[in-house]
């Protein structure tokens, strides 16, 4: 059939005819909001290269919390930043520790939200590496020890769901076996499970204050130019026990998420990171581009190529743009 039989601008002529024919559709339960925790009360700091973005004590986390809740965003991630910082990263596994403090509070004060708790080390290291340094370079297998142990103490704190985001080889089987030898065979997991190196983290690294203090993170997080190699690393996940996966960056590995979720049949989730947010917050504020539809056409690109959750600081603001629609 060709034209002028056929005429594809037809079901293009009105919005009411393309919603019908819609075949990516977004929704507040495709969405995780991601926080950043700070000690103190009533803080709540700019993030500069993050426009709208704060880091916020525990007191301000619960308010913003709520508003999530409330636009029907079912989860939250939470990232934390420590008072001291050493060469153990022992606040991200101390039991009053930030993130731990948070995910108290919040199950406490915030209902029928999941919190999600990222686990990893830079945050809380004086050097800024996501593990225990030997002789220049992070030591994979002393390193899972203090995954599996800050896992816990978010479990024993009230967390729904972790998120161990270091890249470690056998991370996800170290906190799945310490997970259940503590009775917290419910604690879902939510693997990093292809995290690249990727120029795209500087604005979270300004959030987080977790730029490495010497060298680079080649040695652990992927090279961007492989995308078989993000098969095996999720095929190693899933056997270790995770039970969703992650593919991060989004954008510039939209492929990657494409294959993935062909491949493989657990939910699969895409991280829009901070430079992928602050690139169209930049750009909308210069005039170049509508920031809103930009927003809504990268979200859904996400969502088109395969992912079933987006983790995206974009979540408040899509939400009341499709409340609108």
């Amino acid at each position: 059939m060709f034209f002028p039989k056929y005429r594809p601008r037809r079901l293009r002529r009105g919005e009411i005819v393309r919603r019908m024919v819609r075949e990516t559709s977004l929704s507040a339960n495709d969405f995780i909001y991601p926080f950043f925790v700070v000690p103190g009360s009533g803080v709540r700091n700019p993030i500069g290269s993050m426009p709208g973005v704060f880091q916020l004590s525990v007191d301000e986390l619960v308010k913003d919390a709520a508003e999530v809740k409330d636009l029907g965003i079912p989860a939250i991630l939470l990232f934390g930043i420590p008072e001291a910082k050493d060469e153990v990263g022992s606040g991200a596994y101390a039991q009053d520790g930030i993130v731990q403090q948070a995910a108290q509070e919040l199950k406490e004060k915030v209902n029928d939200l999941l919190v999600v708790t990222d686990v990893c080390m830079c945050e809380y290291t004086s050097h800024g590496h996501c593990g225990l340094i030997k002789d220049g370079d992070v030591d994979n297998d002393a390193t899972l020890d203090l995954l599996a142990r800050t896992a816990l103490s978010h479990a024993e704190a009230g967390a729904d769901m972790v998120a161990p985001s270091d890249m470690m080889d056998g991370r996800v089987g170290a906190i799945r076996e310490t997970l259940d030898e503590n009775g917290f065979t419910n604690i879902s997991i939510m693997a990093y499970a292809a995290k690249y190196a990727s120029s795209f983290y500087g604005p979270f690294r300004d959030a987080a204050d977790s730029a490495p203090q010497f060298g680079d993170r080649y040695s652990y997080q992927m090279d961007p130019a492989n995308s078989k190699e993000a098969m095996r690393e999720i095929s190693l996940d899933i056997e270790e026990g995770a039970d969703i996966i992650m593919v991060k960056p989004a954008l510039a590995y939209l492929d990657v998420i494409r294959r993935a979720s062909r491949e493989f049949d657990l939910p699969l989730a895409a991280y829009n990171v901070s430079g992928e947010y602050s690139m169209i917050k930049a750009a909308a504020e210069k005039g170049w581009l509508d920031g809103e539809r930009a927003m809504m056409e990268v979200l859904t690109s996400i969502k088109r190529a395969g992912a079933d959750i987006i983790i995206t600081y974009f979540a408040k603001e899509a939400v009341k743009k499709l409340e609108k629609a």
